[in-house]
């Protein structure tokens, strides 16, 4: 079910369309881009995103992975020429490659390969105000190379400095006007770490209720992470 406030708040986050919620994005920007495969992914605004007139954007995101529906997605972001660079942990299938895969081939768009644990640490980290996190993840691999490493409990560690981004799209299933956000199954997966990661951080959601109507303890992001929401539809 879908559905507006009948009175919304006069500090409510609400936006009336995608572009409206996106507002402000500039040439250059770093974009969070929550999702997890095929789950999650806030077609809407990706969709807003692909007819506003900017570029050299940089998104950071799991991936770009071949869909079987007429979704929005954010293959069909890269293929309007608007990214620059994808940083991700797997940016297209590795058999189904699809439009990512061809953009890369072609030197078109960047990639940087970054673990999924690491990336989630990253972000984290950025999130909580913190220049970088020493993790034994990538030790020993292709991961490491150039970067400071430090033992542990006799274990080499790596340092990974935070990821901080312009803004963040996030999916929810229901929030209210203030901007807390309940999510629905896999959706919780990079929401919570990416809404605290970014300076603006904007929420496609499928229900927006009043302040109260919203049960609190299912609440897992908090209003002060997200800063405007828009329905999806």
């Amino acid at each position: 079910m879908i559905s507006v406030p009948d009175n919304p708040s006069t500090n409510g986050k609400l936006y009336p369309s995608g572009k409206d919620a996106l507002e402000g994005i500039s040439i250059g920007d770093t974009v969070l881009v929550a999702g997890f495969a095929r789950c999650g992914i806030p077609q809407k605004l990706l969709q807003a995103l692909s007819e506003i007139e900017v570029s050299e954007l940089t998104l950071i995101c799991q991936g770009a992975w071949v869909q079987e529906s007429t979704d929005f997605t954010i293959a069909d972001l890269v293929a309007t020429g608007k990214i620059k660079k994808i940083i991700s942990p797997m940016p297209f299938h590795p058999v189904y490659g699809g439009l990512v895969k061809k953009a890369w081939e072609s030197g078109n768009l960047e990639l940087e390969i970054v673990p999924q644990g690491v990336l989630a640490e990253r972000l984290r980290a950025g999130g909580a105000g913190i220049g970088g996190v020493f993790l034994p993840s990538g030790a020993g691999t292709r991961f490491a190379e150039d970067k400071e490493k430090r033992l542990y409990d006799g274990r080499e560690h790596v340092l990974e400095f935070a990821l901080k981004a312009d803004y963040a799209l996030l999916r929810a299933e229901v929030a209210d006007t203030l901007g807390n956000m309940v999510y629905q199954a896999t959706s919780r997966n990079w929401n919570p770490t990416m809404a605290m990661a970014a300076g603006v951080t904007v929420a496609e959601v499928d229900t927006v209720h009043e302040p109260g109507g919203i049960d609190p303890e299912l609440v897992i992001t908090q209003a002060i992470f997200i800063d405007r929401l828009v329905l999806s539809d």
